[in-house]
């Protein structure tokens, strides 16, 4: 039989979400605007960031962990990491700041070539060197 006292009393709240973590993993901090990093931006680990590395949080050690020998995408260090591309992201600023891993953007998609142009050329190179 159900004691009165029980159902008095409130359900307890809870207290973590799925949400919390990731606030505590970024300090509460939002992606400045000017460092909207692409899924296919490389990312590095700069030289000599051991030493600085070691005050870092779990999160961001474990990416310049996973960054020091190589380049890797956005993408890519999400996947490893098991964090959301926005979490990784905000991480990915704080270390840029820090000056512990460098960030390039990827290469711009090349435009349209001129058939017509291509196709002069191609004619000069043929009536130079013969064809």
């Amino acid at each position: 039989m159900p004691d009165e006292h029980d159902q008095d009393e409130e359900p307890e709240l809870e207290l973590t979400s799925a949400l919390v973590p990731f606030f505590v993993i970024t300090n509460g901090r939002a992606l400045p605007s000017d460092q909207q990093y692409e899924r296919t931006a490389l990312v590095t680990a700069l030289k000599g960031t051991s030493a600085a590395a070691r005050t870092l949080s779990p999160e961001a050690q474990a990416i310049v962990d996973l960054v020091a020998h190589g380049f890797l995408s956005v993408a890519e260090v999400a996947g490893h990491t098991h964090l959301p591309l926005g979490i990784v992201r905000i991480l990915l600023a704080q270390l840029e700041e820090s000056g512990l891993v460098l960030v390039r953007k990827p290469v711009p998609r090349a435009e349209p070539t001129d058939r017509e142009l291509l196709g002069d050329v191609l004619a000069g190179l043929k009536s130079k060197f013969g064809a």
